[in-house]
């Protein structure tokens, strides 16, 4: 933390005791994870900068932990507990921390030489394994749809992560990968949000999705609370890109819960059966 108060010209008043990939950036209020320990003592702003994880999906927001950073650096994270790498699309930029906020993490270094050519194999490779998977699948005839294929820095393992609507026996397919590839091959099956989630996009609101802009916790509103809401479910227009309910209707569900404070500034205008207009969010 203590490059966040140089890049601010302050000083911290005392020790801080946080984890070192960990900064504090958005409106826990608006948030789906409510983070309760927060320490008492916040810094006066905090450095930010755009990564896209394995240079795929939206563009996230990372704490730049005071690393001279360039639009196209490649960088090292950690995603889901593992060593994993991105790429700068946003360069670091100053904003003002106004508790409350919810935790997020920062990079944790610049790649030395040796790392950032296991980058470029670690690219290339991704590619030319999503193509070989999905002519192999075909063959096999197999109905899978391939989501992402990528690289451990720390292993030799290829991961590839995939949505089907019923189970595969691809057991042939991880034989002809390993003969292909080498290393350790991980079928990874995924739900549809987890698919949205990772291959971002647009929803009809105008705006990047949710889930793949700034939730942290894949938590979305069920069938059953938003009848309680008096929301009707069968409108196609509550329905996100991934075919699910829109994950903002957990907004709506923590304003009737009450767990939104009245001052917030209001992100959604829900829309309700009486209402004329369909859902947009203000600014």
């Amino acid at each position: 933390m203590e490059n966040i108060f140089e890049s601010c010209g302050i000083h911290s008043p005392s020790p801080l005791h946080f984890p070192p990939t960990t900064e504090f950036v958005y409106d826990r209020l608006m948030d789906v994870v409510s983070c309760e320990d927060l320490p008492a003592i916040y810094p006066d702003c905090v450095r930010l900068t755009g990564v896209k994880v394995r240079n795929r999906g939206e563009v996230k927001k990372l704490g730049a932990a005071g690393l001279p950073l360039l639009a196209g650096d490649p960088v090292l994270i950690e995603i889901e507990d593992e060593l994993t790498y991105g790429i700068v699309y946003t360069e670091p930029y100053s904003t003002p921390f106004l508790p409350p906020m919810r935790a997020m993490k920062s990079i944790l270094r610049l790649p030395d030489p040796e790392e950032r050519a296991l980058i470029d194999r670690l690219e290339q490779l991704s590619h030319e394994a999503a193509a070989y998977c999905r002519a192999k699948a075909g063959e096999l005839g197999l109905h899978l749809k391939l989501v992402e294929v990528y690289g451990a820095m720390s292993r030799r393992q290829l991961t590839f992560v995939y949505t089907a609507e019923d189970r595969i026996d691809f057991r042939e397919l991880v034989r002809d990968l390993a003969r292909r590839f080498g290393g350790r091959i991980e079928m990874r099956q995924v739900g549809v949000r987890e698919e949205a989630r990772r291959l971002g996009g647009i929803d009809t609101c105008g705006l990047v999705l949710c889930c793949a802009s700034f939730l942290t916790d894949m938590k979305p509103i069920t069938a059953k609370q938003a009848k309680r809401l008096e929301l009707p479910i069968d409108d196609p227009r509550l329905l996100g890109v991934c075919g699910r309910l829109k994950c903002c209707l957990l907004f709506e569900m923590m304003d009737a819960q009450g767990r939104i404070a009245p001052q917030t500034q209001r992100l959604i205008t829900p829309t309700k059966p009486n209402s004329s207009s369909s859902s947009t969010r203000e600014f």
